[in-house]
């Protein structure tokens, strides 16, 4: 995902700094986020730098750059979801705030069981 700055800004300077991966510039009128830049801090801060500093409340998420969305599957298609917890918990990805800690035991130790 990315952030944008709205036309609420005032042009304090204190957002520019403070972006770890430098995605945040002097646009024309008021300061700008480059979406192929912006991260939200992920990987350097738990929050979103620029958000925690700016005065003003004019940095929102910017809805053209959203990249996940969570949909709950109805029960006919539960099959997917599983599916792609299945896969990120073989790939080594975090899966535990998907499934119950019985489920994720017995996750651990199918991948387990596949390594070489």
């Amino acid at each position: 995902m990315a952030l944008m700055i709205t036309d609420e800004c005032i042009n304090c300077d204190v957002c520019e700094p403070e972006c770890p991966n430098e995605a945040i510039f002097l646009g024309p009128e008021i300061y700008q986020i480059d979406p192929h830049k912006c991260t939200e801090c992920v990987g350097h801060f738990d929050e979103p730098q620029c958000v925690q500093v700016c005065p003003v409340a004019c940095i929102p998420v910017n809805p053209a750059f959203v990249e996940t969305l969570f949909l709950t599957p109805s029960d006919q298609y539960q099959f997917v979801s599983g599916t792609f917890v299945r896969e990120i918990a073989t790939l080594g990805g975090d899966v535990s705030k998907f499934v119950s800690p019985s489920v994720l035991d017995r996750l651990r130790d199918r991948v387990k069981s596949t390594e070489p």
